[in-house]
Parts: C-alpha cells; structure tokens; sequence
C-alpha cells in the first residue's frame, strides 16, 4: 500500500508534462510588466508589503542622497543584537528568554519581571498527557520539520479554546508552543531514530531550573552532560536567529496567514511549511554538506589556490551538488556584512578551540575571506557578498554533535519567537486580510465541447 501510494506512474510523468506547459510563464513578461519577482527589485531590495516595530534590517545609508553599502545592522526593538549579544556574553544568566521577552513586550525585561517570564514558560514546558506516546511516537517521520507541523497542529485539539482570537489567548497559545518547541523537536527525533535506526528511544523529562538551550542539550543527549561553553554558544544561535524583520518568508506567511483571521497552531504550521524549504531555514545544511565535500576534494586545507579552485568548480557547477552556489554566501539583504555571521564568529573559534576543530575553523576562515572575491570575479553581482548566518550555524551545530535532522527545528525553537511577536502585531493591529495582485496573462478561450476537444 505505502509503495503504491508513493510511486509516480507512467500516468503521473504524463500529466506532468501538461501541468509544466500549463505553468509556464515567459520571463520576459515580469520585465514587461514590472512585476517584481520574489517580491524583490533586481538589487534584492524587498518591496514593502508592511510596517513593523518588532526589529529593523540596515545594509545601506543614504549619504549625500545616494545609497552607500555599509556592514549590516540588525536591531531587536531598537536595540542593536551586537550589544544584545556582546552583553549576553558576560553575563552568567542564559538570554534567550530575555530576548523573547524583548520582541513580545518591547522592551527588556527588569531581574524580577525575567525571572517572572521564565518560571512561566517553564510552567508550560511539558506536553499534554501521553502526546508523546499517542502522536509524536506514531508513525514517525524522517523529517523532523514535518514531525514538528503535525504536532503543532494536533495540539489545537488539546486546546479548550483553540479558536479564540483574541490577544490574550493568542499570546497564551504562543508562549505555550513556544516553550513546548524544543519537546517537540528533540522528541521527534529520538522517535524517528528509535523506529527508523533501531536506535535506543531516550525520553528526558525537561527541567524547570534549565534555560531552553540547556533543555535541548539535556533532552537530547543520551547523558543529559554539557559543557557551559556549548549551552551558551547555542543559547547565542537561539538569540541570532530569534527575529529577522517581517520580510522574511516564514514571517511574512505568519502575518499573510494570520491575517484571515485563522488559529495561532495553523499561522505557526503555515510557517513551519515555509522554514522547512532549503532557501530558507535549511540553508545551513548545505553548508556542512558543502563543506563535507570540499575536505575530501581539497587535499591541502591551508593551500589557498586549491581552496580558491574548489569554489571557482563549485560556480560552474562542478563540485558539489552542481548547483553553482557558494552555500552561506550572500544574502537578499546584507552585502558588506551579515551582523548575526559577525558576532557568531568569535564564539565560534572559542568552541572549535574547546572540541578540537581548529583546522576545520581555519578552512571556514579561507573559504570566508576567498569566497566574495571569487563570485565578484566569476558573477554579474548588483550588491557586495559577505557570509550571512547560515555560514556558521551548521559547524556549531556540528561541533555540538547536534544531527542534522534537528538543524532546521533548532532554527524553529528560535524564531518562533520572532512569530509569536509578529502574530500578535497582527492580531492586535486588526489589519485587513492581505490580497496582493496578480497579472493574468492567459489568453481567452472559447468553450470547446468535450466530443469537439482533440
């Protein structure tokens, strides 16, 4: 039955066809028309579709009335992330919560009123009685973005009010699913490795007295045992990848989604659905395994014209997955440089130095400084290219020993933060459901009956 289901017959590759002429749209007619493809000019500039005061993304200054590049900025309600994570770092409580606190309520929180906020979410870090046992455990799926949609949407019907739009519901719903997100994830996975690796099924119970970085680490790991350097550097990617402006495709499907007026679990699984895609949320898993194929192709790491020789094959589609891409280069925004990538960095070399990845950290070193130039020389470029966070993320994911099945819902347990906030400015703003244009480009036909139709 399952084999049946999932195969694509003769029947199918010929309805194919049809659907592909069907679909096809001339290239030429978004020039025409200007239609801005992706909703992004040809520089990548995004067209505003919204207003927002939850973060603000600067890669350019107006100077003398024209746009000069400058290295990218990214503010949490006004609050620049370099400072949010530079502070962080001397502190010896954990930030994340302190950051969810900031995009939800504007502003950062007082000692009382954190410590308030987290001994809430903890209060709603756990599962309903035996979920794990009647949803995440059945049928478990390889994907774990999957695996994390399916839960979220099955707890609207553990919710006595899962309809209920209104703001103090909304938010409850959000605190709730952000807080049970690493559950959800971490679970999912052992299930799957359980049913599909024959793997031993590890089931921690989360602590109260844990951050959330700490809970994963807990959760996940078959020991529950950390080092403070690894709960914080995970703690820091919670903190980067928290909120990107409501532009972003998961977050602008947030807003769209919420917009019709529909539940917080079907806004969170519609933008689930859009982080799952590889242009988005699964880019940093390219990365590693880009990275994977270039130690075994370059011979000599520290040999900068090999290195160099690697990435110019990798942009005429010869090394690699053909793609002709320098997975974590570049960004739609950024051009000097991605604000999140620059302060990962320095962590980043304190973790490679504690688990012995010093070499691997040099090639990543090369590849940064060499891969600009090397796409400035080979491309047609409109805007400078720098590494944007996704460069980083997955090595620390991989120097975490974190699989990479949960690198794309680590990304989810962070920004669901960023969503929730965005959710309730929808919810509280009351907006009109959003319906943008499309031009019709289909010629007229007349109805043809089916004994005429060839």
């Amino acid at each position: 039955m399952a084999a049946s289901y999932s195969k694509i017959t003769p029947e199918i590759i010929e309805l194919t066809k049809l659907a592909k002429e069907a679909s096809f749209i001339d290239p030429e007619l978004y020039t025409q028309y200007d239609v801005k493809r992706g909703l992004r000019d040809i520089s990548g500039k995004g067209v505003l579709v919204g207003i927002t005061n939850i973060s603000e993304i600067n890669s350019k200054k107006i100077i003398d009335g024209k746009e000069v590049p400058i290295d990218g900025e990214l503010l949490y309600r006004g609050i620049d992330i370099k400072d949010i994570v530079g502070n962080q770092a001397h502190n010896d409580h954990f930030g994340f919560e302190e950051i969810i606190y900031l995009l939800l309520f504007g502003k950062l929180p007082t000692s009382t009123q954190l410590s308030d906020f987290e001994h809430l979410l903890a209060s709603y870090r756990g599962l309903p009685q035996n979920f794990v046992r009647d949803v995440i455990m059945k049928k478990a799926s390889p994907d774990m973005m999957n695996t994390l949609a399916r839960s979220v949407l099955t707890l609207y019907s553990y919710d006595d009010n899962p309809d209920d739009t209104s703001e103090a519901n909304v938010l409850r719903q959000c605190l709730q699913l952000i807080s049970m997100f690493p559950l959800l994830s971490v679970y999912g996975y052992h299930s799957y490795r359980y049913y599909h690796h024959n793997e031993s099924l590890i089931i921690h119970r989360p602590r109260k007295d844990y951050s959330t970085a700490e809970n994963i680490l807990h959760c996940l790991r078959s020991d529950s045992k950390f080092t403070p350097l690894e709960a914080k550097l995970l703690d820091v990617a919670l903190i980067l990848h928290a909120e990107h402006g409501g532009g972003n495709n998961s977050t602008f499907t947030t807003h769209l989604v919420s917009s019709s007026g529909t539940d917080t679990y079907s806004a969170i699984a519609a933008a689930l659905g859009s982080l799952k895609g590889p242009r988005h949320g699964g880019a940093n898993i390219k990365v590693v395994k880009m990275f994977a194929d270039m130690k075994k192709s370059v011979k000599k790491w520290n040999d900068e014209e090999e290195v160099a020789a690697y990435l110019r094959a990798l942009l005429h589609k010869e090394a690699f997955d053909k793609a002709g891409l320098i997975y974590g280069i570049g960004h739609a925004v950024y051009s000097l440089s991605d604000p999140r990538a620059t302060t990962f960095r320095r962590f980043v070399s304190e973790l490679a130095s504690e688990k012995g990845y010093e070499k691997e950290f040099e090639l990543y070193s090369t590849v940064e400084r060499l891969a600009p130039q090397i796409i400035a020389d080979e491309r047609k470029i409109y805007k400078g290219v720098s590494p944007n966070v996704d460069f980083y993320s997955g090595f620390v994911y991989q120097m975490l020993d974190l699989p990479l099945e949960l690198y794309t819902p680590i990304f989810a347990i962070a920004r669901i933060a960023g969503w929730s906030a965005h959710r309730m400015e929808e919810v509280c703003q009351n907006n009109k459901i959003m319906r943008p244009a499309y031009m019709t480009v289909a010629e007229h036909k007349n109805y043809i009956p089916i004994d005429n139709r060839k």
